[in-house]
């Protein structure tokens, strides 16, 4: 499958290994351990050099909305799970756009997290096709229509249910409503709560523009797309998407 040919290139290397340093200092101040926080580089509406030079900048999280954007690359890069890359860089794919159970196969031998679980049925196609596959339930607050996401009060059922899938459920995703960096603290404190409540251990909270709230309420692993390349290709500067 070759890339699809809409997709903008990266900014230079250079630029993006800056921009990592750039995130990588916003966590230290705000005083997290930026070793201890998983950066997850966000290259929807990028092309392979997006991947490429967030490699080389030590970023080895790629996450991906859209699940022939994800195959295309993956083809384009001649990527294995857990196979070197990119000369000895290794590569790990993060699966961040709602599942749509006939794409699961497709995905399941690239996709090593898969963050926005919202019904049992995308857990039994995951479990499938990658048993005991990492995953995140993602949590809708927002309360926006068309959101994907699993209702809080319903969260702690889901869990069990894919745990019972024999699923590694690693912790909850959010995505916060659109709107100032301070209207997302509610959205992440809730999802931190719900996951201490349920003994989960890690948090996919926090983009671009309220990275050091989610620092704040607990995250471990940010998904940056804007911060690191710039503004994607055809969407405003106001656009929630990472």
């Amino acid at each position: 499958m070759s890339p699809r040919p809409d997709l903008a290139p990266s900014p230079a290397p250079a630029v993006v290994a800056a921009r990592v340093a750039d995130v990588r200092r916003r966590i230290g101040e705000a005083g997290r351990d930026p070793d201890a926080v998983r950066l997850v580089a966000v290259t929807k509406g990028f092309d392979g050099s997006a991947v490429t030079a967030a490699l080389a900048a030590g970023v080895h999280d790629i996450g991906e909305n859209y699940a022939a954007e994800l195959s295309s690359k993956a083809a384009s890069l001649g990527d294995h799970p857990g196979i070197a890359t990119d000369g000895g860089l290794h590569l790990r794919w993060h699966f961040l756009g709602a599942i749509q159970r006939r794409r699961v196969a497709e995905l399941a031998p690239l996709v090593v997290c898969w963050h926005t679980l919202a019904r049992v049925v995308e857990g039994e196609s995951i479990a499938r096709r990658a048993p005991g596959a990492r995953v995140f339930v993602e949590v809708e607050v927002s309360g926006l229509p068309g959101r994907n996401g699993c209702a809080p009060e319903a969260v702690p059922r889901l869990v069990r249910a894919l745990e019972g899938l024999e699923l590694d459920v690693r912790g909850l995703m959010v995505v916060a409503p659109p709107g100032p960096a301070e209207v997302a603290r509610t959205a992440f404190r809730t999802t931190a709560r719900l996951a201490a409540d349920l003994g989960l251990r890690e948090l996919s909270m926090g983009m671009s523009g309220d990275l050091e709230v989610a620092l704040e309420e607990g995250t471990t692993m940010v998904r940056m797309g804007r911060a690191l390349f710039g503004p994607r290709p055809g969407v405003g500067p106001d656009a929630h998407w990472s």
